[in-house]
């Protein structure tokens, strides 16, 4: 005879299943929390909710600890009945919200529609991709073993332990996923899903790279019409030493232009570093030739903190990377003359870049690369090598 208090390994199974699901979304959440906020603002704007606009970040806390918490409690069997009455609510409502994406976004593609839908759900921050129909289809499978749970979570025994014990084990939980949250916003995400990741290869992912020429120069002989040579770029600024009187015994004829390697679009368009001209210069600091760069992304002037600007740390920084003639430039959002205006206010001595903002994305690039303002990224040869927060910026190039 079967011990009523020994859970069906069935059920278990699924328990744990459903229990480090939850987990696992509510962590990738929560190591992002900008990421999430911003994903909760898009929400909003979608809905119409505007007027949350300025509270969507912290109300992106709630169902980031309400995930993580239920996963923390069923898999640890923490009031049972609760816990899997709060999933079924969870899925319940997550399940209705992705079937009207998916069938609000399948209208706009396929009748023109126009809803503003949410086009990446974020269920998985930036851990996992998921288009509105994947998203769906991933609850409709969730959703089953969670109705399951629900019905049957008498034969879930609860955990032999106090409540006191269960609360303080459930605190446990929530101290595990609120301290994360935290440590990410002071410093960085102790796991980086963003397209800056340490030893991450940028220049093809953003670059636009121009096609590289060749120019042949052809001089004839002005004895011998029928002795021509063909010279590179290299070998014109080298033909005086081997041919001191080249100019008086040659004459130009032609010049031949090849393409010996063809432009590089990036994958990712949308950056770009323009000065008050429009010139974009990103391609003349991020590239394979570029030893070293010290790129400080500040995704709202207006926003930057005032302590890391006026900073020693960043000061001794700038001053290292002078002497020793490494480049040390900023990118931002911001018009020019809001730029002008920063850099008088702070006396900075390096040049601040502009970054168009995307129409539908937004300011997604200095957003994306670092979740600090300002943040600082070190790229060498075209590789991400280090990140650091407005906090940790270093002062010294050894750092």
């Amino acid at each position: 005879m079967r011990n009523k208090n020994l859970e069906p390994i069935w059920i278990m199974v699924l328990r744990i299943a459903l229990a480090l699901l939850f987990l696992f979304s509510g962590m990738t959440k929560a190591i992002d929390p900008i990421n999430w906020g911003i994903k909760m603002d898009e929400y909003f704007n979608s809905f119409g909710i505007t007027f949350l606009h300025q509270a969507s970040f912290y109300i992106g806390f709630i169902p980031v600890i309400a995930e993580f918490l239920l996963g923390f409690m069923l898999l640890f069997r923490i009031q049972v009945r609760w816990t899997a009455l709060g999933y079924l609510l969870f899925m319940v409502f997550f399940f209705f919200l992705t079937l009207w994406l998916a069938v609000a976004e399948h209208l706009e593609v396929n009748y023109g529609y126009n809803f503003g839908v949410v086009k990446d759900c974020g269920c998985f921050g930036q851990a996992i991709a998921m288009s509105n129909l994947e998203t769906f289809l991933k609850n409709v499978v969730i959703i089953i073993p969670t109705i399951i749970i629900y019905l049957n979570y008498k034969k879930i025994p609860e955990m032999k332990a106090s409540a006191l014990g269960k609360f303080l084990l459930t605190c446990v939980g929530l101290a595990i996923v609120v301290a994360v949250q935290i440590y990410s916003l002071v410093f960085l995400p102790p796991v980086d899903y963003s397209n800056w990741r340490v030893g991450d290869q940028v220049v093809n992912t953003f670059i636009d790279m121009p096609a590289k020429k060749e120019m042949l120069f052809i001089y004839q002989n002005n004895a011998d019409p029928n002795d021509q040579i063909r010279l590179t770029e290299e070998q014109m600024g080298s033909i005086m030493d081997e041919k001191p009187n080249f100019y008086e015994e040659y004459e130009y004829v032609d010049r031949i232009d090849s393409i010996v390697a063809p432009a590089i679009e990036a994958e990712i368009s949308g950056f770009n570093m323009l000065d008050s001209m429009g010139r974009d210069h990103a391609p003349n600091y991020i590239n394979p030739d570029q030893e070293k760069l010290f790129l400080l992304f500040i995704h709202n002037l207006d926003d930057a903190k005032s302590r890391a600007m006026k900073g020693k740390a960043l000061q001794s920084l700038v001053a290292a990377c002078q002497e020793a003639g490494i480049p040390f430039v900023a990118v931002t959002n911001d018009n020019y003359d809001e730029i002008v205006s920063f850099i008088s206010k702070y006396q900075l001595t390096f040049p601040i870049y502009q970054n168009l903002i995307d129409p539908v994305k937004g300011p997604f690039m200095t957003r994306d690369a670092i979740r600090s303002n300002p943040g600082l990224i070190l790229i060498e040869k075209g590789v991400v090598t280090k990140k650091w927060s407005w906090r940790r910026i270093p002062s010294t190039l050894t750092q």
